[in-house]
């Protein structure tokens, strides 16, 4: 069976939940802000948020661990961090679509957050539909 980039983004959250089980959160914090770690791969990568919106771990900018990120927006303008936080505190998990710059491609492209709230962390992956205009 052929796998979604959307599969992959909820299998990324749910390996991620499945190495906290196995190592704990303190490692597995620094293994998620790890930028050449088991998960950082291509467009994939976890970050890790509490649920008040602090970032807790982000494995391609370590800069912004400890950082409050209730209030940032996509490029529309779009709250979509609270959204991930009500979605994911309120019914555990789910999907938040959102558009943001893709480095590569040099320009805004809808992009897909799958988050999943695990104890006292949102587990979040995001991958880009780079086929939509």
């Amino acid at each position: 069976m052929y796998e979604t980039s959307q599969d992959q983004a909820k299998r990324w959250v749910e390996d991620a939940i499945a190495h906290i089980k196995a190592v704990g959160k303190r490692i597995a914090l620094a293994e998620f802000s790890n930028p050449r770690g088991r998960f950082v791969r291509d467009q994939f990568y976890i970050y890790v948020l509490s649920p008040t919106g602090t970032m807790l771990a982000h494995g391609v900018n370590e800069r912004f661990v400890g950082e409050d990120f209730t209030e940032v927006r996509d490029s529309h303008g779009k709250p979509f961090i609270k959204e991930i936080l009500e979605v994911a505190n309120t019914k555990g998990s789910g999907w938040v679509d959102y558009r943001w710059y893709h480095p590569r491609r040099k320009r805004v492209f809808p992009k897909i957050a799958y988050c999943q709230k695990y104890e006292d962390f949102i587990i979040c992956s995001a991958v880009y539909n780079d086929e939509e205009e």
